[in-house]
């Protein structure tokens, strides 16, 4: 009989696996959900990441009036209240912890996120830590410095946070931003996009806490012409990802105040495509449903654009396949010397995938430049990606559909429901034991939710903000 070993040797040995068990657990049901649609060489879901999740029901409330606007015309109606959020995000972590196992990105979203204390905000990203989850901060940027560094640093002068991620969003659909509460054209909100990299800048220098930042925009058909002169101003303020979503029917349609459809996916891509100046291959890396999502990770070398993935390469199509392969899983919170040994033991199983890596890295130099111009340019790693939602009047029969385990007949409902099946960014919800897509979330869940907390926290007269888009 083998003797077992040591029970530290064990557990060395579990540790530095390429993957944590539990993650591959959760990989692995995740690609066995997943429709065969998007089962693709490229997808990432399955074998990097779960997907991305966000919080919901946890504070409605927004101080701006946008259009259009996802919230339900009831979100306005519900009080912020600390306890109840972090109780909230604490509840719902725990139980997309449970299901989609550790190291995933989520987002502290609902209302404005700023409305909160800083205390409670802190707390609530605190929760979300505790669960393993890598969170990011969802607001209008309208916020000063003070507030800022107290989420960031406790009254002692200790860091909370070694790093802050938030998604700031700026566009004309915005209404209330102190200086430019009507915007009225793309550029007038520069300053405002500058001004909120500088607060986290300042909080770097001041107290060494980095960050991590997302640019969002709604693009409508009046902004769509503009996208181009966000992306070629806004490129080198510092945001690491540009983030773009057509607007949706989804909310209060008090807000939706024209046809949003009038433009196609296409046509907002060809727009990011013109700012940055190159070609944006979004095929040779997928997360869910490319109907949903398409995004390309690069970098900025001075002036010049490089993806990472040339989606018309097969070389790069056999790096990215060996970087499946040979990295899998995910690696967020994992200590760096988990990390190193995780992948020097996945190396010696998948040798010839070093040299397959190396080739890809020369190409990548090659296509930036060369030597001298990476080390005599400033090197910034950006993302563009575009997010489109899907209208309400169609989610709302295809997940009904769906739980009653129907197909629709309409081609428009049962492209929705594949696109909800391959969602890659949904909510926890512990009780009903389900994890829900985004869009059936703000789509149809929303309403009712919100109803409900505007009598658990009603909000009285001397808190009312304006009515929220």
């Amino acid at each position: 009989m083998t003797p077992l070993p040591p029970p530290r040797l064990a557990e060395i040995e579990r540790r530095t696996r390429p993957v944590d068990p539990e993650v591959q657990r959760a990989l692995d049901e995740r690609w066995a959900d997943l429709p065969d649609h998007v089962k693709t060489p490229a997808q990432l879901m399955g074998k990097k990441t779960t997907s991305c999740e966000g919080t919901h029901g946890v504070f409605p409330a927004c101080d701006f009036a946008c259009k259009p606007c996802y919230h339900s015309t009831e979100a306005n109606r519900v009080r912020i209240d600390g306890p109840h959020t972090v109780e909230q995000v604490d509840r719902q972590m725990a139980y997309l912890r449970a299901r989609r196992g550790p190291g995933v990105h989520a987002q502290l979203i609902g209302g404005e996120v700023s409305l909160l204390s800083p205390e409670d905000h802190a707390a609530a990203l605190e929760a979300m830590h505790r669960h393993q989850r890598f969170p990011m901060s969802f607001t209008h940027g309208d916020f000063d410095y003070d507030y800022l560094e107290r989420l960031a640093v406790r009254p002692d002068g200790t860091r909370r946070f070694d790093v802050l991620a938030f998604a700031l969003h700026f566009d004309t659909t915005m209404h209330g931003r102190r200086g430019a509460p009507h915007p009225t054209d793309e550029r007038e909100l520069h300053p405002f996009r500058e001004r909120a990299v500088a607060l986290f800048e300042r909080l770097r220098r001041e107290h060494g806490v980095r960050h991590h930042l997302a640019h969002n925009m709604t693009v409508t058909p009046a902004n769509l012409g503009q996208i181009a002169d966000v992306v070629r101003d806004c490129r080198a303020l510092g945001y690491r990802v540009f983030s773009f979503q057509p607007a949706a029917h989804v909310g209060n349609q008090r807000r939706w105040d024209q046809d949003h459809r009038t433009m196609t996916d296409d046509d907002v891509w060809a727009e990011i495509e013109r700012g940055v100046g190159a070609r944006l291959p979004y095929r040779g890396l997928q997360m869910g449903d490319l109907r949903c999502n398409r995004a390309t990770w690069g970098l900025w070398v001075g002036d010049r654009y490089v993806p990472v993935v040339d989606d018309t390469d097969p070389r790069d199509l056999r790096a990215r396949d060996a970087f499946f392969r040979t990295l899998p899983g995910s690696f967020l919170f994992v200590p760096r010397p988990i990390m190193v040994a995780r992948i020097a033991r996945s190396l010696l199983v998948h040798r010839r995938d070093a040299a397959t890596g190396l080739a890809w890295a020369a190409r990548l130099l090659r296509r930036a430049g060369g030597p001298r111009a990476v080390l005599g340019s400033r090197v910034h790693p950006t993302t563009y990606a575009m997010h489109s939602f899907m209208d309400a009047a169609d989610v709302a029969p295809a997940w009904e559909l769906l739980k009653r385990g129907e197909v629709a007949d309409h081609p428009r409902i049962r492209a929705t429901q594949e696109r909800l099946q391959a969602c890659a960014y949904a909510m926890g919800h512990p009780e009903t034991d389900e994890i829900v897509p985004a869009c059936v979330q703000h789509g149809v869940l929303d309403p009712a939710e919100n109803a409900q907390l505007a009598v658990l926290l009603p909000r009285g007269r001397r808190q009312e903000a304006p009515a929220s888009g």
